[in-house]
């Protein structure tokens, strides 16, 4: 997945560009360069700043606060909004602001310079908050959500986490090549765009969060070794693509395509039997976007012990595969050609309470699947006397759902969702199964395993990695 976080500042080839991040109303930001989030409450109104690294904060009355803006001249700003859709990087749009009319509704204060600013917490932190954290894996999952990400105080090394860091660092050195992506913490899996390092989700780090996100998601994303290794190896390649600056060939475009750090697309409609493209990761990623393309190709390209010529003779993905071989080869032993500085805290968005973090991703992993279920379940279910259908439906509820998931690749979140529309309409429709048909089981599920089927070769898939 590739974030964009919050900047000004030129780029070569590039306008001056000034970011909006939308925030609900109510939050605020920490003055200084760390950018990292906060949902606590706006106490005093910081005082107006004059130097030329003043922001503004933009409280809009009605539903979003516009945090961190820095002071711009020009008609519109592109807008970046943190709202995470399902599996999907952050929309782009675009909002007129000339000159902050409504003076009264903005906030101005000047950023701190480097050397005074706040790596970690916010003024209000106490050693006794930092204490707290300590015993935060012995909670309740109502006690832990309640606590901030960023206090609990996590750390890749010592985990078994490392080792599998360390695997990906050795299948590169294997292949010829030096580089090794740095690792660290964020929300979700990702890669900053122009920024060659890897972000793996905090949920991995601890046994107890791995738990809680199970509890919240029904399943954790690269939970076993074999699922994290390939979800390393993709955004690894993410990561190659910068630091070399890899989509500035033209081969590259010739053979992956155009590409924008700008206009980068936040849905794609797949085309499942393609040979055109690898499969690696689930929902025909590669089709994406062209930096998913090659991330997926640089993936299976570095896979141990597969061999990537016969898995995909024939097919026209191979000529990617022998571009990423002819190009990776050029690339051995060579040190990274952009490496910015960066700081962790711009870019991990951990500096949330767990309830939080939790509410923004399930509203957002929410599937609307169509309403008009009417019809089908009075076929479904058209006995005149039985058990409740939805009693019937609960009690298979995590069957249907562990089935229906397995065989479509569809998050069991989004499955469990459409069980609970189904649950809740034959309720409303007083409808009734005869418990003892041994062929309702299979009819059940071959209808839900429709419904999602039919969605996903129709609908929209959303960008995640």
């Amino acid at each position: 997945m590739l974030k964009v976080v919050p900047e000004c500042g030129s780029r070569t080839g590039a306008k001056t560009r000034a970011w909006f991040e939308i925030r609900p109303l109510g939050c605020r930001e920490s003055a200084g360069s760390n950018l990292a989030r906060s949902d606590e409450p706006l106490l005093s109104l910081p005082t107006q700043g004059r130097s030329a690294s003043r922001h503004v904060d933009q409280i809009h009355l009605s539903l979003f606060t516009a945090v961190c803006v820095p002071v711009q001249r020009s008609g519109t700003v592109p807008v970046i909004s943190p709202c995470r859709t399902e599996r999907s990087d952050y929309e782009y749009f675009t909002t007129p602001c000339l000159t902050f009319p409504d003076e009264s509704s903005c906030l101005y204060y000047e950023t701190l310079p480097p050397s005074r600013t706040r790596d970690r917490g916010f003024v209000g932190d106490t050693v006794r908050e930092m204490e707290a954290a300590a015993d935060w894996a012995s909670l309740s999952d109502e006690e832990l959500l309640e606590r901030r990400i960023s206090k609990l105080g996590l750390e890749l090394e010592t985990t078994p986490l490392e080792p599998l860091i360390q695997q990906l660092y050795s299948e590169l050195s294997a292949k010829g090549l030096a580089f090794r992506p740095p690792t660290h913490i964020g929300d979700e899996w990702f890669v900053p765009i122009g920024v060659p390092a890897i972000f793996v989700p905090f949920f991995l780090v601890h046994d107890r969060l791995r738990a809680l996100e199970r509890s919240m998601m029904l399943e954790v994303e690269g939970e076993t070794p074999e699922w994290f290794m390939k979800l390393m190896r993709h955004e690894a390649g993410h990561a190659y693509m910068y630091a070399y600056r890899l989509t500035r060939k033209k081969k590259w475009q010739e053979m992956f395509g155009q590409t924008s750090d700008e206009e980068t697309p936040s849905f794609y409609r797949p085309r499942p039997f393609s040979r055109s493209y690898v499969m690696h990761l689930d929902d025909w990623y590669a089709q994406a976007h062209p930096d998913e393309d090659f991330a997926e190709t640089f993936a299976i390209w570095l896979t141990p012990d597969f061999d990537w010529r016969k898995r995909y003779a024939g097919w026209k993905a191979l000529q990617k595969l022998e571009y990423v071989d002819e190009l990776m080869r050029s690339l051995a032993g060579k040190p990274p050609v952009h490496m910015p500085k960066y700081r962790e805290a711009d870019y991990n968005f951990l500096n949330v309470k767990l309830k939080t973090y939790y509410a923004r991703k399930r509203k957002l992993y929410e599937e609307i699947y169509p309403g008009f279920y009417d019809i089908d379940l009075r076929q479904l279910f058209a006995a005149p006397a039985g058990i409740k259908a939805s009693s019937y439906l609960r009690q298979r509820r995590r069957r249907l759902m562990n089935s229906v998931a397995q065989f479509t690749n569809e998050k069991k979140f989004r499955v469990n969702k459409l069980l609970t529309r189904l649950i809740d309409r034959s309720d409303e429709l007083g409808l009734r199964v005869q418990n003892d048909d041994p062929q309702q089981d299979f009819r059940v599920a071959s209808y839900i395993t429709t419904l999602v089927m039919n969605y996903l070769f129709t609908g929209k898939f959303k960008r995640t990695k």
